[in-house]
This record gives C-alpha cells, structure tokens and sequence, in this order.
C-alpha cells in the first residue's frame, strides 16, 4: 500500500492507495474514533456496484450506517440535492458525532463533503473516491461545493476530509470515456509540476490504457503527492494553489455553455490545456516543441482537444470566463506555462489572445 500525508497541522489526513481498500472501511473509520452513526452518500450507479461492500464494512466494524442515494451525473451538484442530504441526515438523527462517507466520483465528492461542512455546522466525513478523476484531485485538498445556473462550483466551503481511501480495484468497473477524462488531470500534474511524470506518462500510456495495475498505482500515488505539497503549502488558495487551475479557465467556461451535458469535467479541461498552452506559447515563450508534446500527450490519451464554436458560443464563452472564481478586477487570470514542470499563475491575458487561442484549438475545416 502507498500512503501519502497532507500537511495541515491538527487538520492533517492520509490518502491510502491500493487495491482492496473498500473491504477495510469499517476498519479505518472506526481507527479515526469519529462516532456510531455515518450516512454514506452516493450516486445512483456507485451504489448499485459498491453501496453493500461499504455498508456491510461499516456496519462490521460496528457502525450504524445508512445511505443516502444522489442521481448520477453533474446535475446533481445542486442546491436541492444538498437540502434533500440535510433533511435526511435529520430524520435518520446524525449528530455532530456522526459522520459523513463519500462513496463515488468528483460529483459525490464534492457534493458529500459540502454537507458534511455545513451541516450541524461541520460534522467529519472520509472520502472514498471511485473514479480516476477524483482519487487524483478533487477527493484532495478539501474544497466542497455546487454548482449555480451561473457557474460551476460557485457555492462551496474549504473542508478537509479525515481520510481519502483510493482504492484501484474500483477502475475495473470505470467506463473507459471516465477513465480517459481521468487522466486529463494527472497529465495536468505533469505540465505544472513534475516534467519527469510527464515524460512517464508518455513512454507509459499504452500502459495506463490498458489499466495496468502498477503504472495506476504509480500515477495515483505521484498525482496525490503533487496536489498534497500544493494544498499543504496554500490551502484556500492565496497563491500558489492557484497553479491547480492549469486549463480551469476556459475548461469550466466550456463546461458551462454547454450546460454540463456534452463533455465530462475530463475532456472539458482536456480542450482548455491545449488552449492553455498555446497562450502560454504566445505570452510567455513556451517552446513550440512543448506545446507539440502537450497536444501529443492528449491525443495519446484518446482525449478532445478541440472545440467548434460559432461567433454567439464564443460570446457566451467569453462571459462564462469573465464569472470564473479566479477572475479579478475584471481581468481574466490564466495559469500559463514556461516549460514542462513550470508553470506561472495571475497571466491577465488580453481577450485577443484569448479569441487567438481559440482559433488554435478550433477543429480543422
């Protein structure tokens, strides 16, 4: 088993990776002393696949466990989602000794420790992320939240969990688009952090394709560490966290103008990389022989680069970046790229160079 801390003083957490971890829930909640009751919350198609190995661990080890079913998909980051939690943790009588499981993907997690950090005014929860997307970021770090018609993730609280669990023997049952949007984030890792996993992923994809059990848990391990050392040294994003948000930008703003239906989280970020790193190669010098490496990388990967968009989609892409969180004073901030392994955040970014990068990344006619 890898193990991997986050530094946040009293608030510190471990993030197990290995295969087989879900049987040893009950085991590892009961060793964080956190109460009784817990309520596992998750999503329509985790629970038919991992809902009774949970609860049966838990109920095991001694927990009085119920389950809280949410629908799958990014429309479940919703206010009413997180109100429905709360009168369900109420009427089963969780209390600020209980606690919170979030069982399933980035959705789940995100949406699970929102009301873990609300209700009661914060009750402990752990979290166990089933897809790549979410063992390698959002399961990290402690950001919560939901989404607004306005934008994504625009209601939230930083609430760290007490544990993550990342077990790889939930990837035999990820369908292969989830597996693929996965990897958009660890390659992420690769651009801001660390050239030398970048040059792993691209003589080990065909590997990581076949989901060969020791490169998973190789990029699991180095991925979490990478956003671990991130959050440990700015954990709400002062600075240097900002780094995280490498193809955030116009990811999210792609996210939202197509109303969170036609690309996963994955494959959005996928698109604003790319874009990212041609506005690198304009503003900041990236060398052209990298950008090429970065387009490489993701095509490797069987992941979208480009975007068609008419003059009205462009528009509305441009107002949904000017609502991004990382906006301020009404310029729009990029991370941007000097090289592999380096990056640099608060680019202002004049909108022609934005409108330039989108003529990049539009498809071929």
């Amino acid at each position: 088993m890898r193990s991997v801390k986050v530094s946040l003083g009293t608030r510190s957490y471990d993030i197990k990776i290995a295969t087989g971890l879900l049987v040893g829930l009950g085991t590892d909640c009961a060793a964080l002393k956190l109460g009784q009751k817990c309520a596992v919350i998750t999503d329509t198609n985790v629970a038919a696949r991992y809902a009774k190995p949970a609860l049966t661990s838990l109920k095991r080890a001694g927990f009085e466990a119920v389950l809280i079913t949410v629908p799958a998909g990014e429309t479940a980051k919703r206010l009413k989602q997180v109100e429905s939690c709360f009168n369900q943790l109420a009427a089963h009588r969780l209390e600020r000794k209980s606690f919170i499981v979030a069982l399933g993907g980035g959705v789940v997690g995100d949406l699970a420790g929102f009301v873990a950090a609300s209700y009661l005014r914060g009750i402990p929860f752990v979290q166990v992320p089933t897809t790549l997307l979410a063992q390698v970021d959002s399961s990290v770090g402690g950001k919560t939240g939901v989404n607004l018609a306005a934008g994504k993730n625009l209601v939230g609280a930083f609430y760290q969990p007490r544990l993550v669990l990342c077990d790889l023997a939930t990837f035999r049952t990820l369908p292969e688009r989830e597996f693929r949007a996965g990897l958009a984030e660890v390659i992420k890792y690769g651009i801001i952090y660390d050239a030398s996993l970048f040059a792993r992923l691209e003589r080990d994809m065909a590997k990581i394709l076949r989901r060969d059990a020791a490169s998973l848990a190789h990029i699991v391990a180095r991925s979490c560490e990478i956003k671990a050392d991130v959050v440990s040294q700015d954990e709400t994003e002062s600075g240097l966290r900002a780094i995280l948000n490498f193809g955030h930008t116009i990811g999210h703003a792609i996210e939202a103008i197509t109303a969170y239906g036609r690309y996963l989280h994955g494959e959005a970020i996928s698109i604003g990389q790319v874009a990212a790193a041609h506005l690198s190669a304009e503003l900041l010098g990236l060398p052209a022989k990298d950008v090429e490496r970065v387009r490489a990388l993701f095509a490797a990967a069987g992941l979208p680069m480009s975007i068609k968009l008419n003059s009205t989609q462009r528009a509305k892409l441009l107002a949904a970046m000017t609502l991004d969180k990382k906006v301020s004073a009404g310029e729009i901030n990029f991370v941007l790229a000097e090289r592999i392994g380096k990056v640099v955040w608060g680019q202002r970014v004049p909108t022609a160079a934005v409108h330039r990068a989108l003529d990049a990344i539009a498809p071929p006619h």
